[in-house]
């Protein structure tokens, strides 16, 4: 709903607004009778032309007050308008106006808009529907979310947290995998050496925390993927760097103490990162105890989170973000597809490197007959009419919707299995395979990510969405279908009056969302839609 201070004034605040204007005019005031202007000039006028003469003062007198009152009216007008320009346009919300250097009061401090963002490593989308997870749907209905948010391809832990970061594919971004070759440094990147993960030449355009410091706001990064600086120096104000098995009680106390800081040294934009539930999800697969044990401690990590914030006032004052990297399936009985089989020793043999994990990137040695390795792959994958697993020469034949061709850390042929297999060799069989796994095509549901928002932000969906309902009621057909016309085709819609749910959306978006939540006028190109967020603000 608009602010009531948005509102134009009723008839009594303008009538107070007027009589208190200096230069207003009061009939009922006699002093302007003693105006000399009005008095006669030398009262040489005879009595029987003082009839004529009062006619002539009462027509003076009239225009008089009139001028007056138009005068009048132009001052209370220009006073009018100059008050509702310091308050918020009739229609928009004031969460909408409450951002960059802006103040708000929890009721004892001042706070700036803020943004905390929070990765749940290997969430799947449909966890959140398993009745596992009440306080995140408690959250959820108090704020909003989505079917599901659609990860980059490959869907894997390194390029996603990029993508989320930077709002860029991974042919964009540089991060191509978890593991990869770059042939311009001939070097080999691996997500788990500090060598490559903390070396910014990996990682290329520019996280939300780079651009967030550039408009002068303080940053603060708990554990997220990514390095602490970037090609151009950047770094966040607050950086805690990776490190396994950290109860998410630690993480929530080093955030809420950071929320805790003075206004000078608060930071605007937090992020965290908790890689529980995937290592849950690859150990013991997405349909497991374990999963279900550790969904339910990630709910209680977002109960605990939300409380704190509650106990602060700070509900209309931060904006929560949780999100995931990619969802994960079950391989703990894969089909294996033995890629030296089908290549021959000699064949497989010539690969030089091979990267990525489900898929294979391949870089054949110089001297090696590409061509015959590719009849051999693509002979293997028409067998099954490419259920199994397709083959593409990247530069040429890679799904445009996948983005991941124009890099050159992309292997020039990638071999990509279908949910349900493996590319492997007689060697290696299923050895170290394990029973959950991603990295699949990303437009499959089981890779898809979860987006969950709460603040001022959802505030503003909420109010635009009853507005459309106002203006668009649904008819009695459409009330029975479960349709309206307030949300057709907006790329939303609520499940009942308290529950708002968006459409499927990918990832790339996010970047541009955290900055528009910030007022970040300034901000880097990504590869998101531009007016994505334009209907939900």
């Amino acid at each position: 709903m608009a602010s009531s201070s948005s509102k134009l004034p009723d008839k009594e605040e303008r009538k107070g607004l007027l009589s208190n204007t200096e230069d207003a005019f009061n009939p009922a005031d006699d002093d302007w009778k003693a105006d000399p202007e009005f008095d006669d000039d030398d009262g040489s006028e005879s009595q029987s032309g003082s009839s004529e003469s009062e006619s002539r003062k009462r027509i003076v007198f009239a225009a008089v007050a009139l001028i007056l009152l138009i005068l009048t009216g132009v001052t209370a007008r220009t006073f009018l308008l100059s008050s509702r320009r310091n308050h918020p346009p009739d229609g928009t919300h004031p969460n909408l106006l409450f951002n960059g250097a802006g103040l708000r009061s929890n009721g004892t401090h001042d706070f700036k808009r803020t943004v905390l963002i929070v990765s749940i490593d290997g969430l799947r989308a449909d966890y959140l529907d398993r009745g596992l997870t009440p306080h995140l749907l408690d959250i959820s209905k108090q704020g909003l979310r989505a079917k599901s948010m659609i990860p980059i391809f490959p869907t894997l832990t390194f390029p996603n947290h990029w993508a989320l970061m930077t709002g860029l594919y991974a042919e964009s971004h540089g991060m191509v995998g978890n593991n990869f070759w770059d042939p311009a440094t001939k070097t080999e990147f691996h997500y788990n050496r500090i060598s490559s993960a903390w070396e910014p030449s990996w990682w290329l355009g520019e996280p939300m925390w780079e651009t967030a410091g550039k408009a002068g706001m303080i940053t603060a990064n708990l554990m997220w993927v990514g390095p602490p600086k970037t090609t151009s120096g950047a770094s966040p104000t607050y950086f805690v760097p990776w490190k396994d098995k950290v109860p998410m009680k630690e993480k929530l106390d080093q955030l809420v103490s950071w929320i805790d800081l003075p206004l000078e040294t608060r930071p605007q934009l937090l992020m965290a990162y908790e890689p529980s539930l995937d290592q849950a999800g690859h150990r013991a697969g997405p349909m497991s105890t374990l999963v279900n044990k550790t969904l339910g401690e990630v709910d209680l990590f977002a109960k605990n989170l939300h409380k704190a914030l509650v106990a602060r006032n700070l509900t209309e004052i931060v904006d929560v973000v949780f999100v995931s990297d990619h969802g994960m399936t079950d391989t703990s009985h894969p089909e294996p597809i033995y890629m030296d089989d089908i290549l021959g020793e000699a064949g497989y043999a010539s690969i030089e490197h091979e990267d990525g994990w489900p898929s294979m990137g391949l870089r054949f040695a110089p001297s090696a007959n590409v061509t015959h390795y590719l009849e051999l792959l693509r002979a293997a994958s028409a067998k099954d009419d490419g259920k199994k697993f397709e083959v593409f020469v990247t530069k040429e034949e890679m799904p445009e919707r996948w983005h991941f061709a124009n890099n050159e850390r992309i292997a020039p042929v990638y071999v990509v299995p279908k949910i349900g297999y493996m590319l492997t060799t007689r060697k290696e069989g299923d050895v170290g395979m394990s029973k959950g796994n991603h990295g699949y095509d990303n437009s499959a549901p089981s890779m898809h990510a979860m987006f969950v928002a709460h603040g001022p932000f959802s505030s503003v969906v909420k109010d635009l969405h009853q507005r459309r309902l106002a203006a668009f009621p649904p008819s009695i057909m459409e009330r029975i279908a479960g349709r309206s016309r307030g949300h057709k085709n907006k790329g939303w819609h609520s499940t009942s009056d308290d529950v708002y749910v968006m459409d499927p959306f990918q990832n790339v978006e996010i970047y541009s969302l955290v900055m528009r939540l910030l007022g970040v006028e300034k901000v880097a190109s990504t590869n998101g839609t531009a007016a994505f967020w334009d209907q939900y603000f």
